[in-house]
């Protein structure tokens, strides 16, 4: 038995590299992240395999998205009676002793990767918002955009819809200008 469950765009190098490794039915997910738990292929996978079978996989990335995901994915495996076996990582062979305790320690180390890098990534926010810099996408509602709902709100007394609608934007949008100035009545 074989698998690759992984977004992927060009899955032909891989089904090959699968092929000659001898592998008679492959899986491929084609479009979804391997974070996704329940992945069309992955799930049809568990339903075609069986107790004895070697579960062949290109890389473990392909396989799962995080450690946590990894060690979890391994757990189900280890259930039905599925070995594991990496092409590119050939000391991931849950078949022997060794292989199964070297596949703990890639996932620790995966996940190690993945939280390294949430980590950084925070910190560099959290620096970028301590000299203000704010990111994300620019808000559509500029200040004299804001003005215009403004006037409209109050003098023409318009509503959200109404406004958004002369403005060209979302409703929401307008709500979310209106309130962030604090007006003494509820915008909602």
């Amino acid at each position: 038995m074989d698998a690759s469950p992984r977004k992927t765009s060009r899955s032909d190098p891989q089904r090959a590299e699968l092929e000659a490794a001898g592998c008679e039915k492959i899986f491929i997910d084609h479009g979804v992240s391997s974070r996704i738990r329940d992945r069309p292929e992955w799930l049809a996978l568990l339903e075609y395999a069986r107790s004895g079978d070697v579960l062949v996989v290109r890389k473990l990335d392909r396989l799962a998205g995080t450690g946590t995901m990894m060690l979890g994915i391994a757990g189900q495996l280890e259930e039905l009676g599925v070995d594991l076996r990496s092409l590119m990582e050939p000391q991931i062979d849950t078949t022997s002793a060794m292989g199964r305790a070297f596949f703990g320690f890639a996932a620790v180390l995966a996940q190690l990767r993945v939280d390294s890098i949430r980590e950084n990534t925070m910190a560099g926010l959290a620096y970028a918002r301590s000299q203000g810099r704010i990111g994300g996408r620019p808000s559509v509602m500029t200040d004299e955009r804001t003005a215009q709902a403004l006037c409209m709100r109050e003098v023409e007394e318009l509503s959200f819809r109404q406004i958004a609608r002369v403005l060209g934007v979302g409703e929401s949008s307008v709500r979310r200008a209106l309130a962030a100035l604090d007006l003494d009545e509820p915008v909602a």
